[in-house]
């Protein structure tokens, strides 16, 4: 018998090249290799290792990062999935295999979608793997089992389904005392583009971990990274679609009156204002929102067209976002004189 090829009366082209170094011993029953042949091929100084419970590497050297992912994932799922899980079609060479409801998340995953921040692969002591909450697993060897009420939609980074990037950075924090390293990942996360301030704070309230310090801080500096993208972005679709200029980032007070709120952007002759809604699902948005609606009401009695615009909107529909503010401003002739107000520099 070879070291990385079990004997089998079943040809092993049909699996993928993953598949042929690393397999469950229910997959090496299904190719006629049995439990005691198994055991005499992991035996101490054999040509293959148990990796984890009921997984196999087939070779006898340290496993790579991407068998050390896969194997992760045959433990978790090899209950739900037994024998071998699915493989290409015809013409489908590089299909992935199925994991269902199983999926990676953590370092691991931040790895695989590409954060610098995050460590290599072969760095990492454990493999996050998600599962459903009421799977009965236990968390063995490298992989560690983290279990969720609801599992997220995974990702397909090369062939591995992969948690997205809140649920992954949430679960990666809920590991990390380090400060710095919370910070840079939180900052890489919005700078890289990965996703918005607002959806990791909505991941890291539901995982209780806005009581820590360090994770205050860093969520404060997010919030702060966030906004001056938010305000970039908005700058660009202004003039990148021909909008009037604006006066920017403003204060509006009644002459010798209350302050009515900061806007960032305001086109004074057509009395329309564009807020940017960077707020944080976090226990206090009630109050939060209930002051943007209070401020938004103040300015549309006064004959003032808010437009309020996430962040989110702003990078996935900057045409949709710059035609509405257009028509807002073109439909300011239409309407009665807005009340004058005194604006100032914020």
């Amino acid at each position: 018998m070879t070291h990385n090829t079990p004997l089998s009366p079943r040809p092993l082209r049909h699996l993928s090249e993953i598949h042929r170094r690393v397999m469950t011993a229910a997959q090496l029953k299904s190719h006629g290799v049995g439990t005691a042949e198994t055991n005499e091929q992991c035996r101490p100084g054999g040509p293959w290792q148990q990796l984890l419970p009921g997984v196999v590497l087939l070779h006898p050297g340290p496993p790579t990062g991407e068998e050390r992912l896969h194997a992760a994932l045959m433990y978790a799922s090899r209950e739900r999935t037994p024998g071998v899980p699915a493989q290409p079609n015809a013409g489908e060479e590089h299909a992935a295999p199925a994991y269902p409801e199983v999926m990676i998340t953590g370092l691991a995953a931040l790895t695989l979608h590409g954060f610098s921040a995050a460590p290599p692969l072969t760095a990492l002591d454990t493999v996050d793997v998600l599962v459903p909450r009421m799977r009965r697993l236990r968390s063995a060897g490298c992989a560690r089992i983290l279990r969720t009420a609801a599992l997220p939609t995974p990702r397909q980074v090369t062939g591995i389904p992969v948690a997205p990037v809140p649920r992954a950075l949430a679960d990666a924090v809920a590991e990390l005392t380090d400060a710095s390293a919370v910070r840079r990942l939180l900052t890489e996360a919005v700078r890289g583009g990965h996703c918005e301030p607002a959806s990791v704070v909505r991941e890291l309230n539901q995982a209780k971990l806005l009581g820590r310090p360090h994770v205050v801080d860093a969520v404060d500096s997010l919030l702060a990274e966030g906004r001056a993208i938010a305000e970039d972005r908005l700058y660009a679709m202004v003039h990148e679609h021909g909008l009037p200029d604006p006066v920017w980032n403003v204060d509006l007070r009644l002459p010798g009156g209350p302050h009515l709120g900061g806007l960032d952007a305001y086109w004074p002759e057509q009395a329309v204002a564009v807020e940017l809604d960077t707020r944080a699902p976090r226990q206090e948005e009630d109050a939060l929102w209930s002051e943007y609606a209070r401020k938004r009401e103040t300015l549309e009695r006064l004959g003032i067209t808010v437009v309020h615009i996430t962040p989110k909107k702003l990078r996935d529909g900057t045409e949709q976002q710059a035609a509405v503010v257009r028509t807002a401003l073109m439909a300011a002739a239409d309407r009665d004189p807005a009340a004058y107000v005194v604006v100032l520099p914020r």
